[in-house]
């Protein structure tokens, strides 16, 4: 099968105009127009239902759709690693992580990856859904559990535990609560139970709910249940990282801790060698000891 009709046909599918797809390839519109209709010919099939607002894929273009994306992803893959020199780290890295790790944690660290690489370029993909690595929707992930997925390569960074946070000055001015009764006193801060999150999290957010909350404020994230607690709302569901960047937080309530949730870096094993995720692992593994440094000398004052 010819490839330069496949890759025609690719960009036509993605874009569902054949005059996107040509302005995309730098091709005139009769141009794609008639690769598209010899493609057709020689499947002897229908690749596209033709309307004036564009083009819509038939069933038999939606396979052959399917079949082109996993060889763009592929080919992507086999560029990437290639582009990797063995001296120098540039072009794109895809990471993946969830948004609470993502924004409070490694966001603000990442000037330090770009003075020592400036050529690197980082998407950071901020959501919870799970992104499936080897069809390389990211390159590299971050996550709050072991990744079950075949063909990765893991590595187990560190552990995280929920706890209960408020700001000295909201406990100067609300009292500080010495049990999980008192917690009836007081506005909880936390994400909803039911959206997407670690088990251990949502578990110990039902814990505290059992102590008959009257105040209660939810958000999907936990930069926003951080930005809610660091205005004085109330006490907060948060990672314990956030203790280390905001010393103005007082951590509460040993009993209600969640548990060790482990986080784990992980990326495709056809990355291996690669040069940029290579940089961004010792990256994080260098942060993750500064990080442990800080926690075992703020214990031992």
């Amino acid at each position: 099968m010819d490839w330069d009709k496949l890759r025609i046909f690719h960009a036509v599918a993605d874009a569902g105009s054949l005059t996107h797809a040509g302005e995309a390839l730098n091709l005139s519109q009769s141009a794609v127009s008639r690769q598209m209709r010899g493609l057709e010919e020689s499947l002897n099939t229908t690749l596209f239902h033709r309307h004036a607002r564009g083009l819509i894929l038939t069933e038999q273009g939606e396979l052959l759709f399917d079949a082109t994306r996993a060889m763009i992803k592929r080919l992507d893959a086999a560029t990437a690693r290639i582009r990797d020199s063995e001296e120098e780290v540039f072009g794109e890295l895809r990471v993946t992580t969830t948004v609470g790790f993502g924004t409070l944690w490694l966001a603000p660290r990442l000037a330090r990856l770009y003075e020592k690489y400036p050529d690197l370029k980082i998407d950071l993909m901020l959501e919870e859904r799970l992104l499936d690595l080897p069809m390389r929707e990211a390159d590299v992930a971050i996550r709050m559990k072991e990744p079950s997925q075949a063909d990765l390569i893991r590595k187990r960074l560190m552990s995280v535990n929920m706890r209960l946070f408020a700001t000295k000055e909201y406990l100067a001015q609300r009292g500080t609560p010495e049990t999980m009764e008192d917690l009836s006193k007081h506005r909880i801060i936390c994400q909803n139970v039911r959206s997407t999150q670690v088990g251990a999290a949502a578990s110990m957010v039902n814990m505290i709910m059992s102590y008959e909350i009257d105040s209660l404020l939810t958000v999907n994230n936990y930069f926003g249940v951080l930005q809610a607690v660091l205005n004085n709302l109330g006490i907060g569901v948060l990672p314990d990282y956030v203790a280390n960047d905001f010393p103005n937080l007082v951590p509460l309530l040993e009993e209600a801790d969640s548990g060790d949730i482990p986080v784990f870096l992980a990326y495709p094993e056809e990355l291996r060698h690669s040069k940029r995720i290579a940089a961004f692992r010792d990256f994080v593994q260098a942060e993750i000891t500064a990080y442990r440094k800080q926690v075992k000398n703020q214990t031992l004052d």
